[in-house]
């Protein structure tokens, strides 16, 4: 008996959104493997204990450089020639730069192969919240993309896990990960409307259209800002747990790992009860208010807490973490800003700026903790990067139930 043409497609649509979560997994077990494994690492090929902190912000400003350069690359890629073959090469390249990475034995090596990972996985995210989003209807991709982000996500919990044992095997995983990815795709499909547009005429994948309309650019900006304060809690408020531990006078050591762990538990929960409540209210932009209000309430609990315990300080993660779990809703809203012809620029490159931008809060904060301390330094940024998050939020249009079948002029 033949099956029913609408079951096969329905089940072809599950499978795409599945095999675009496992992407997203992978995509952030990356991300944090290095927080994860920075001391022990670190310690391994060399670098002394007063200079940990420093080398750590090196390594992961050349990963965050990496992203800003993948961002631009696979977004325009997957404009141009489709979202399919980003997410084949991008994670290729991925895969081979953490077999790489446990091979390293000195500082330049390991930022540089840190480099080349962060150009692999910035692809993954963007290709595949615009394959949902272009895929489902947009009655239904909400849910798309917060299966997207709440699958994706628990990389971060794998990675956590993986890397309490010998640091070089828990890149041979995320490599091994990678390859395991890349068979899944071979089922995948390439979306409906960038087909639509594939051999037409129309522009596609040029930067430049972000830059030459000074109102669409002002949006583009808007959709990078919105989501400011997430990795500067994730890459130093948590990434920087026993720095911050001192300061705040725990007991006992605090542990980046754990902290990354409880950390994305609560991003996980957090990435749920967003889409959902963007579901229940219709918009993206209340949900966005209320989760960057309470990422500010979250930062400034664990600010304060003096002579932390680690409990307090598992809590306190889960918290940062929860009130930070508007990530996919934050790509959606990108996604949902601009055409067909540079959506996948635009949803590439905006997540990976907004990671890339830590290179200058680190900056910043760097600069900020010469004068001010670590814990005053804490609040002066979370401030700052809240503030800039909700004019930007002010600026941009409700997108929750825009159709997106159309092209940028």
């Amino acid at each position: 008996m033949t099956e029913p043409s609408a079951s096969k497609q329905s089940r072809n649509v599950i499978f795409l959104v599945l095999v675009a979560s496992l992407g997203y997994f992978v995509d952030i077990y990356d991300l944090v493997i290095f927080s994860i494994v920075r001391v022990k690492s670190l310690h391994d090929i060399g670098i002394t204990d007063a200079r940990i902190r420093l080398e750590g912000v090196y390594v992961i400003n050349m990963q965050m450089w990496g992203l800003l350069l993948g961002g631009i690359l696979w977004g325009v890629i997957g404009d141009k020639f489709g979202r399919i073959k980003v997410l084949f090469g991008s994670i290729l390249l991925y895969s081979i730069a953490n077999f790489a990475n446990g091979l390293v034995h000195d500082i330049n090596t390991y930022a540089v192969i840190r480099l080349i990972a962060g150009i692999g996985l910035a692809g993954e995210l963007g290709a595949g919240i615009t394959l949902v989003s272009e895929t489902l209807s947009k009655e239904r991709r909400g849910y798309g993309t917060m299966m997207v982000a709440v699958i994706g996500l628990l990389g971060a919990v794998a990675a956590a896990m993986v890397g309490k044992e010998d640091w070089r095997i828990a890149y041979f995983v995320g490599g091994g990960l990678g390859i395991v990815l890349l068979l899944l795709r071979m089922g995948t499909f390439e979306s409906g409307m960038f087909k639509t547009i594939e051999h037409t005429e129309v522009s596609k994948g040029n930067l430049l259209m972000l830059f030459n309309n000074g109102k669409r650019f002002l949006k583009y900006l808007y959709c990078i800002l919105i989501g400011a304060p997430l990795w500067y809690v994730v890459g130093i408020l948590v990434t920087q747990a026993p720095e911050f531990g001192k300061a705040l006078g725990a007991q006992t050591p605090l542990s980046a790992g754990t902290g990354i762990l409880y950390t994305y538990v609560g991003i996980s929960i957090g990435g749920i009860f967003a889409a959902a409540l963007a579901q229940v209210t219709k918009s993206r932009k209340l949900t966005m208010l209320i989760f960057l209000l309470l990422s500010f309430i979250s930062v400034a609990l664990y600010l304060s807490a003096k002579n932390i315990t680690q409990s307090q300080f598992i809590w306190l993660c889960a918290f940062m973490g929860f009130a930070v779990g508007y990530w996919a809703t934050f790509v959606t809203i990108a996604a949902e800003q601009f055409g067909t012809n540079i959506r996948s620029t635009v949803t590439t490159t905006v997540p990976n700026f907004i990671r890339g931008s830590l290179i200058l809060v680190n900056s910043g904060f760097d600069f900020l903790v010469v004068r001010y301390g670590m814990i005053n330094s804490g609040y002066i940024m979370m401030a700052i990067l809240t503030l800039i998050s909700l004019f930007s939020l002010s600026q941009l249009k409700e997108s929750f139930s825009k159709d997106l079948d159309y092209t940028e002029i």
